[in-house]
C-alpha cells in the first residue's frame, strides 16, 4: 500500500449552479442545471489519493444530517479509510458552487461540522493510525487545529504537507512545521504579501522553512529548488469545470510521494491529474486514476 498518509480537514456537500455567465450584485439568472457532489478540501484530496491507490485516513468531522453517512459511503467507496472521522451535533459542511461556460467558478463555504473538529483527538488519531509518514491539511477547519496537528506531527518526524486554501496570512511559527507548502498564485498573493512573479516567489521561499510549489492552473507549477524556479508546463486540455483541480494536484502529490516517487516526478503526476480533472464537470466526479 505504500507509506501512511492523513489528511486532515473539511468534509462538503457541494451544490453546484451551472451558468452561462456569473450574476452581477442584485441581477437574478437563468441557471442551465444543478447537482450535488462530494467536496471539501480535505476530502477532496483525501478521495484523489484513495482513487489512486495509497494508504490513506481522514480525520474530518459531520455532522448529524443525512448527508454524514452518504459521504462516509463514499469516502469508503474510494478506498478511504473512516474510522478516525469525529461527529458533532450540527450540521455538516456545504458549499455552493457557481460554473461559468468558461469552467471557471465561485465558491462560498458554511463549515458546519467542519467548525468543530478537535485537534486533541485528531492527534490521539494519528498515534492510533501508527507509522503516519504524511499529515496533509488545508485551511477549511479551524488553524488552531492545524497548528497543533501540524506542530505534533513535525516534532515526530512526520513530513507535512499544507494548501493553504482559503488563503490566508500564516505566521513563522506555524510555517516552521509545515515541509511542503502548496498555495495557487491567489494564495502566494496573500501569504506573502507580494504580486505573483518568480523573482517574489525566490524572495519569499528564501524567508521560509518550507519547501514551496506554487500551482499555476493551466500554466502549470513552480517548484523552488536550490534557490531556483523550476517549471511545469500543463497539457492544453478543454476545460468543462476548474473546480477541485487544486485539491486533485495536492492528493496526487502527496500519493507520488508515499510511492517514493521524486518531489519533481510527483508534481508531473499532480499536473496530469489536475489537468484529467477540468475536463469534467464536478468535484470528486471529475478525478480519475486513469490518464484520460
Amino acid at each position: 500500500m505504500g507509506k501512511k498518509i492523513c489528511v486532515i480537514g473539511s468534509s462538503n456537500i457541494d451544490q453546484f449552479s451551472y451558468v452561462n455567465k456569473f450574476p452581477k450584485e442584485g441581477e437574478t439568472i437563468i441557471g442551465e442545471s444543478f447537482k450535488t457532489g462530494f467536496g471539501g478540501k480535505g476530502a477532496n484530496q483525501a478521495v484523489m489519493a484513495g482513487i489512486l491507490g495509497s494508504d490513506v485516513y481522514i480525520i474530518s468531522c459531520l455532522g448529524n444530517d443525512i448527508f454524514a453517512e452518504s459521504t462516509i459511503d463514499n469516502f469508503k467507496k474510494n478506498k478511504v479509510n473512516t474510522e478516525y472521522i469525529q461527529r458533532a451535533d450540527v450540521s455538516s459542511g456545504v458549499a455552493p458552487i457557481w460554473v461559468d461556460s468558461r469552467g471557471e467558478n465561485k465558491i462560498v463555504v458554511v463549515p458546519g461540522a467542519n467548525s468543530e473538529i478537535n485537534a486533541e483527538e485528531a492527534i490521539n488519531s494519528i498515534k492510533k493510525i501508527k507509522n503516519v509518514s504524511y499529515v496533509v491539511g488545508q485551511a477549511e477547519i479551524p488553524m488552531k487545529v492545524n497548528y497543533e496537528v501540524f506542530e505534533y506531527s513535525k516534532r515526530n518526524n512526520i513530513l507535512t504537507i499544507f494548501n493553504p486554501a482559503p488563503g490566508m496570512i500564516l505566521d513563522d511559527k506555524f510555517l516552521d512545521s509545515v515541509d511542503w507548502l502548496i498555495p495557487n498564485e491567489n494564495e502566494f498573493e496573500i501569504i506573502s504579501g507580494l504580486k505573483l512573479s518568480k523573482e517574489n516567489i525566490l524572495e519569499f521561499s528564501s524567508k521560509i522553512y518550507s519547501n514551496l510549489i506554487v500551482t499555476l492552473g493551466k500554466q502549470g507549477a513552480f517548484l523552488v529548488e536550490d534557490n531556483k524556479i523550476i517549471e511545469f508546463e500543463a497539457p492544453s486540455v478543454k476545460v468543462a469545470d476548474t473546480t477541485g483541480a487544486g485539491d486533485a494536484f495536492v492528493g496526487a502529490f502527496v500519493h507520488g510521494m508515499s510511492k517514493n516517487l521524486a518531489p519533481k516526478e510527483s508534481i508531473k503526476l499532480a499536473i496530469e491529474k489536475a489537468s484529467s480533472s477540468v475536463q469534467r464537470k464536478g468535484t470528486q466526479s471529475s478525478y480519475s486514476s486513469s490518464s484520460e
